[in-house]
Formats: structure tokens, C-alpha cells, sequence
């Protein structure tokens, strides 16, 4: 019996993300006196037995996987949770994760927590807690079923590498031709996946036009951040919809979240309030974001960033 965690990867490495999810299983291994095993679906992913330094015993590669859709990978989690006798999977949450992890739960009949925070306590059965409506609030959840599968927020536990190695071997997947659909997809564009970003410099239509936007893209540059923008700057084709944060856009977790220029409305407070620290530079003292921000600068972005810039260039 075992835990298994699902790794995401990226350019042939493994997601920030993945590596806290393998974090999170080693975690909950230990407690249940369990062995942990990944399970890879990506022929090029590098360095497969470094996932050992994350809490992996074993690593299990899914060679020739067709296109890894919802249920493609669904099923490679199914066969792999079945070969390795899994009594919890743990899968990093992001987009196609979201979609995963209900089709797992019933193919393996177990209990399902998605966006879970934390590790789970063991004095009472097997509770979990998860973020609930948006982020705003919290849930302990009990799971009864023989096996558990839960969704990893990012950011829920630090993955801290050691120097130790896990096996590797290859596993054999079967999935139906009628699970797979081909159709185009596009790469975003950019250095930092905004999703894996721990930096985050977001900018709104306090920018005033899309020709000021090389600021924010400098003072991102600087911080080794990825750039994102509010709805109605995406909306206005100010910048990519990719870029868009908020309730109808992309979920972020950064350890920094930087918001130029937005009023922080409800849907976009939405998409950024598991940040751990948000900083807000508005002119307008009244706008609704300082009332979720750490830190706040009342001032025009077009005064305060170049300040920032030079400030950080001072001390990186």
C-alpha cells in the first residue's frame, strides 16, 4: 500500500507545483508509515529519479501517453493508484487537474478534496482542510472511504530537497481510443508559468493604455516575476486573456502578489486571495483592494513604480 502523487511537468521538468505535491505525500506518507510513488506521464520529463530529494521512493514514467486530456490522464492515474495499491492520491491542483480528480475519484471510489491547504489530521479519522468559497474561508473535511484523493493548493507545504534518489521504472497505461481527442493548442507566452509564479506583478487600467505596460513588464523582469492584468485590461486587448487573473481567469497563489493600478474588485480579489502577501499601489485611497492588501501605497503608479524599480535595483 502506498501514496501516490501525480506529477506535472513542464519543458521536460517537473512543475513547482508537482514538487510540493510530492512534498505533501511524502508528509502524509510518514504519517501513515506508507511508501510514496510518483507517477510521471511525459517521455522527455528530466531527472525523474531527483524526485527522490522531494520525498519519492519510487517513480513511476508513463511512456508513448497520448495527449494528457482530462481523461487520459485520469486513467493513467487509475491504473497507477491500482498497480501500486495507493490508499491516498495526491494530485497538484491546477486547471486540468480540476477536472481529474472527480473522474479518479469514481473510477477509484473514493472520497474527493479539492484545493486542500494543509496536512491532514489523523487523531480522528482522516480530515483535511480546504479552501472554501473562493479562498474567503476554510472547511475540515472527513474522508471515509478506503481511498482519498486530494487536490494540492500551491504554496500548502514547502518542497525543501534533501539528496536523496527514488527508482525508476516504466509503467505500461492502456487508455480507450475514444478517450483521446486531438485538437491544436497554443503555448502562452513568457518565461514564468503564471500559475507557478511565486512572484506575481499584476497591473489594471490605472495604466491607462497598453503602451505603459513595458513598466510593469521591467519592474516583473526585475523581481524574476510573472506579469498578469485585471478583466477589463484583457477584456480592452490591452494584454493576452492568458494574462487575465480573477473569478472568470486564472487562480493564483505567488508568495508576492503585486497589484498596480486595480481597484480589487470582488471577481478579481477572486483569483488572488490565497496570495501570502499582496501589495496594492493605487491613487485612489478609497479603492476596495487596500481592504485585502498587507501593505498599500496611496499614489500614482506612474510615480511610484519607477521609485520601486530603482528601490529594488538597490538591494537584488
Amino acid at each position: 500500500m502506498s501514496v501516490l502523487v501525480y506529477v506535472e511537468t513542464e519543458g521536460g521538468s517537473p512543475k513547482k507545483s508537482s514538487l510540493e505535491a510530492v512534498a505533501y505525500g511524502a508528509e502524509v506518507g510518514k504519517s501513515l508509515g506508507k511508501k510514496v510513488v510518483a507517477v510521471v506521464a511525459e517521455n522527455s520529463a528530466a531527472q525523474l529519479a531527483a524526485l527522490g530529494n522531494y520525498g519519492a521512493t519510487e517513480v513511476l514514467q508513463v511512456q508513448n501517453a497520448p495527449a494528457l486530456q482530462s481523461d487520459v490522464v485520469a486513467e493513467i492515474v487509475v491504473q497507477a493508484a491500482k498497480k501500486v495499491g495507493a490508499e491516498v492520491v495526491v494530485l497538484p491542483k491546477s486547471t486540468l487537474i480540476d477536472a481529474v480528480a472527480p473522474i479518479v475519484g469514481v473510477k477509484l471510489e473514493a472520497s474527493v478534496a479539492s484545493n486542500v491547504i494543509a496536512l491532514p489530521t489523523l487523531s480522528n479519522g482522516f480530515v483535511v482542510r480546504k479552501g472554501v468559497f473562493t479562498g474567503k474561508g476554510f472547511a475540515d473535511v472527513q474522508l471515509s472511504n478506503a481511498v482519498k484523493v486530494l487536490t494540492v493548493k500551491k504554496n500548502a507545504v514547502a518542497a525543501t530537497p534533501s539528496n536523496a534518489t527514488a527508482t525508476v521504472s516504466t509503467l505500461d497505461v492502456t487508455v480507450a481510443a475514444s478517450a483521446v481527442a486531438v485538437k491544436e493548442t497554443h503555448k502562452q507566452s513568457g518565461d514564468i508559468s503564471l500559475p507557478e509564479a511565486d512572484i506575481v506583478v499584476s497591473a489594471g487600467r490605472g495604466l491607462k493604455g497598453p503602451e505603459h505596460w513595458s513598466m510593469v513588464e521591467d519592474l516583473a523582469k526585475m523581481l524574476g516575476a510573472a506579469t498578469a492584468c485585471s478583466k477589463p485590461v484583457s477584456d480592452m486587448d490591452w494584454r493576452p486573456h492568458h494574462e487575465h487573473v480573477g473569478q472568470t481567469g486564472i487562480k493564483v497563489s505567488p508568495n508576492l502578489y503585486i497589484a498596480l493600478g486595480i481597484s480589487g474588485a470582488i471577481q478579481h480579489l477572486a483569483g488572488v486571495n490565497s496570495s501570502k502577501v499582496i501589495v496594492v499601489v493605487n491613487k485612489d485611497p478609497e479603492a476596495p483592494f487596500f481592504k485585502s492588501a498587507d501593505y498599500g501605497i496611496v499614489g500614482d503608479v506612474f510615480e511610484v513604480v519607477p521609485k520601486l524599480h530603482e528601490a529594488f535595483k538597490q538591494i537584488l
